[in-house]
């Protein structure tokens, strides 16, 4: 894609009014997210999505394909995708594979959605299939979830401390945070800025983003922000290593970035399993629930304060403390948690925070 180079420095409100961004032309002038359905999430369950431990490609189907026509309003599947995509649309799927193998998005959750893009008449080799790591597409086998001609990519080989290599990073598109790694200097570019992902700036024009429904250590929850603010950018240990967290800062100045908030039109947030204490990393499965829900949006900020709901409601239940609390256990290393990123994303215009705010339409399939 002909990209022209247009720098401007932009200054968003509330929590990332330090934020400064470097972006090339990102080939739309649309406003992007929170997108068509500010406030608007759509959950969809179905308990027969799993039985005897085994993901169920008919129901998962008809989940997604119920899910887009009522974020849509439209009548049939084809026409709610059409909503979104064209013939000539360059697609990424933005995957999220760290909680394998017991929280991660199945082969047949990632093929709906791509039979969905397909009905907009999107070709096949139009559609890229993306995770940062490459260890992570090779250790869930992503690359053999997928119909020929769907590419799978990655940003870097796989997980570092020191995360500011650029191969597999855009110089043009970066966001400048005041914070850095220990030991290193906020005067050092490298050091202080974030670089988007060639994937997303480069080799697609719409991004479809695919979390999992996922408690976190530090930001308290991991679901549509935080996997489009630490999955498609380089250097974001800053945000959760060294004296104090940023997460809350972090993950709102990120996700502004043009380049991210233009080209991200669909959040489907996979909750046919879910974890509720520990991660991003699971060893074992004994936070894992059958959650059998997947949940639609435009508006990553509503999705993410309704992720957090159903998480909370889960603790709840398993009598554990809500996630923002102080307290530190063989799970949870971390002293302090910061689910108000989803609040700060809110406030930086990003989507609705507000829960009273939102509109959820609950619909159970049989």
């Amino acid at each position: 894609m002909s990209i022209s180079r247009r720098d401007y420095l932009r200054t968003v409100a509330g929590v990332v009014a330090g934020a400064s961004f470097l972006s090339a032309d990102t080939g739309t002038s649309a406003p992007g997210m929170p997108g068509a359905y500010r406030g608007k999430v759509i959950a969809v369950k179905h308990n027969n999505c799993i039985r005897k431990e085994a993901f169920q490609a008919t129901a998962i189907n008809a989940m997604v394909s119920r899910g887009m026509c009522d974020l849509t309003g439209a009548t049939d599947q084809t026409e709610a995708w059409r909503s979104f995509f064209s013939p000539g649309d360059v697609v990424g799927i933005k995957m999220s594979p760290v909680g394998q193998p017991f929280v991660c998005s199945s082969p047949e959750m990632l093929n709906a959605i791509i039979a969905g893009v397909v009905s907009a008449g999107v070709k096949l080799t139009d559609i890229v299939v993306y995770e940062r790591y490459r260890s992570n597409v090779d250790s869930t086998g992503l690359t053999h979830w997928v119909p020929p001609g769907v590419r799978v990519t990655w940003a870097a080989p796989e997980y570092s401390g020191n995360q500011m290599g650029m191969d597999g990073y855009d110089p043009d598109h970066f966001v400048e945070l005041p914070f850095v790694m220990p030991g290193e200097s906020l005067t050092d570019p490298r050091a202080n800025r974030s670089f988007a992902a060639t994937f997303v700036t480069r080799e697609i024009n719409k991004l479809i983003n695919v979390p999992s429904l996922k408690s976190h250590n530090a930001a308290g929850v991991t679901l549509a922000l935080k996997s489009l603010s630490h999955g498609l950018v380089n250097n974001v240990n800053r945000s959760h290593d060294g004296p104090e967290l940023r997460i809350a800062d972090f993950i709102p100045g990120v996700v502004s970035m043009p380049v991210i908030r233009q080209k991200t039109v669909l959040n489907i947030l996979d909750g046919t399993k879910g974890l509720y204490h520990g991660g991003p990393g699971i060893m074992n499965d004994d936070y894992v629930w059958e959650h059998k829900t997947a949940y639609f949006a435009t508006d990553p900020v509503a999705l993410d304060r309704i992720g957090l709901t159903v998480i909370e409601a889960q603790r709840k239940k398993n009598h554990l403390k809500s996630v923002g609390a102080y307290a530190v256990d063989d799970v949870w290393k971390s002293p302090h948690r910061q689910p108000e990123h989803i609040d700060n994303a809110g406030k930086a215009g990003l989507g609705e925070w507000d829960l009273a705010k939102i509109q959820l339409k609950s619909v159970e399939l049989k």
